[in-house]
């Protein structure tokens, strides 16, 4: 008779977001209790469970976060941004750097059996162009160190994640409804190998209890690798319009990036513009979604089972 499976108490960081929510289900499931802690947790009381905790509060309040993860034996966190309000890299280094590094000092006070942690493919602390970039890869080599030997740690770092209500998708096809199917696109050669979000939460579920995962990084990624423009095209496709896509040649994709990143929400900005210099795609010289026993579904194939999206962000 096989032993049954371990439960876990989690402390989910992020799981009221686009990945979160899918992992969050995906943990409920294997009967995992959860914590998860938010700034506002009436914006997210449909995520309530018997076995799902909102925890209000702020996760940069180190205080708060010590309280909040106190009986977590595993602490996920998906906490990170693409994009930051001001324009010095402050919330970068505060989001995407500091706050691992402060969790990896709070789980060793803990003795927290257990940490995956959320980065990004592409990311290197000094290389990478992007300010973004170089903030994840900070964040995930601060991890690991404050982490040390003491607890075994898994880093997943994602190409493009795609699925319903994304960033990714649901972003473009907002675009081509408003252009009426006429996009003007920067950086549209620049390549992604696109990975669906529940692929993503089914390689942080697999991982969970098993060893051969521990204090190693995966690459997760779809089965197709794809330029910008691509991406852009199969979103037409899959809702039946006409695509008129203008690549942007690359002094006018860095002169949008400096008007868009003025306006609210920065649609795109000169951030975004810097990411988009590096492809987004597996080198082989990690482990990948097969080591984990995932096929990846393909993007084209995924599209029209939620395209339109209800809420395009």
């Amino acid at each position: 008779m096989s032993d049954a499976p371990t439960r876990h108490r989690i402390g989910v960081l992020g799981g009221t977001g686009f990945v979160g929510r899918v992992l969050c289900a995906r943990l409920i499931a294997d009967g995992h209790e959860l914590v998860v802690p938010s700034r506002d947790p009436t914006r997210h009381r449909d995520l309530e469970r018997d076995n799902l905790r909102l925890q209000r509060g702020d996760v940069h309040d180190r205080e708060f976060l010590t309280r909040t993860l106190d009986g977590c034996d595993v602490v996920i966190n998906l906490v990170g941004i693409f994009n930051e309000h001001g324009h010095g890299g402050r919330e970068f280094q505060a989001v995407n750097s500091e706050l691992p590094r402060t969790l990896g000092r709070v789980c060793r006070e803990l003795r927290v059996e257990r940490v995956l942690h959320m980065g990004v493919l592409g990311a290197q602390a000094g290389s990478s162009p992007s300010r973004c970039l170089r903030s994840k890869g900070e964040g995930a080599n601060a991890l690991q160190v404050e982490l040390g030997g003491r607890i075994p740690w898994t880093l997943f770092k994602p190409s493009a994640i795609f699925g319903p209500g994304d960033r990714f998708t649901c972003r473009i096809e907002r675009l081509l409804r408003r252009a009426g199917g006429f996009l003007p696109l920067p950086c549209a050669g620049t390549r992604l190998a696109p990975v669906y979000v529940a692929d993503v939460a089914e390689a942080f579920a697999r991982s969970l209890d098993d060893p051969e995962t521990h204090r190693r990084r995966y690459q997760l990624y779809g089965p197709d690798i794809l330029t910008l423009e691509e991406c852009a095209r199969a979103v037409a496709a899959a809702l039946g319009r006409r695509a008129r896509i203008w690549r942007l040649p690359d002094p006018l994709s860095r002169l949008e990036a400096g008007l868009l990143g003025t306006m609210p929400g920065k649609p795109f900005s000169r951030d975004n513009y810097m990411t988009l210099q590096t492809d987004s795609i597996p080198d082989g010289q990690e482990p990948g979604p097969a080591d984990l026993d995932i096929a990846p579904v393909a993007m084209r194939d995924t599209l029209p089972r939620y395209l339109p999206c209800r809420t395009a962000r």
